[in-house]
């Protein structure tokens, strides 16, 4: 039953284009020019909210996403469409283009440089952004050019080899823009292969 269901949401997603699939959340995160917008975990199928969109969601009875791990659960912005995409709910194609809308919209805000300090980037605070100035990224756009575990690296150079590890998963989550706390951990251990 699961498979199906996977089926059919995956043949529904198709209709909105080329997509990138990738683990995440413990199930399989669905990109559209690299922003993620979609979630599929087992048989539930979330959306990614977004300003109006997330109120739009809500009112619909769709209930935001927790993302649980061994020791922590967190709430992420996502809604879950389940229950409109089983019916065949007629409003959740124009949910679907909203959501893929509102994902790379962000991730083009977050990319074009609308960041105007390193510290306004998520996970970063003062400290961060001056330890990371201090080993060569200075602004947004060379944070965004460089890969994470190549700034880790040079954090090392600069701050010595005790750099606290969770640096490489803030780091990664907020060229993302995630929380660190919601990074995978086979993404942890290929970053951390990297350095």
């Amino acid at each position: 039953m699961e498979k199906q269901f996977r089926a059919q949401v995956m043949t529904f997603l198709n209709n909105f284009g080329d997509m990138e699939l990738r683990s995440m959340f413990g199930g399989t995160g669905f990109f559209y020019q690299g922003a993620m917008f979609a979630l599929l975990t087992g048989k539930r199928f979330y959306l990614r909210g977004g300003s109006v969109l997330s109120n739009d969601l809500l009112e619909k009875g769709c209930d935001k996403f927790v993302h649980v791990k061994k020791s922590s659960s967190a709430v992420v912005n996502y809604y879950d469409v389940t229950e409109l995409h089983i019916s065949g709910h007629p409003d959740l194609n124009e949910l679907t283009e909203r959501s893929l809308a509102q994902a790379v919209n962000d991730k083009a805000r977050k990319t074009c440089g609308n960041y105007r300090r390193l510290r306004d980037l998520p996970n970063l605070r003062l400290t961060i952004e001056r330890m990371l100035k201090k080993s060569g990224v200075e602004d947004v756009s060379t944070f965004y050019s460089m890969a994470p575990e190549e700034m880790f690296r040079r954090l090392q150079v600069t701050h010595g080899k005790d750099v606290d590890l969770c640096l490489l998963w803030k780091l990664a989550g907020a060229q993302q823009g995630r929380h660190w706390k919601l990074i995978e951990q086979d993404e942890r251990e290929r970053l951390l292969s990297a350095v």
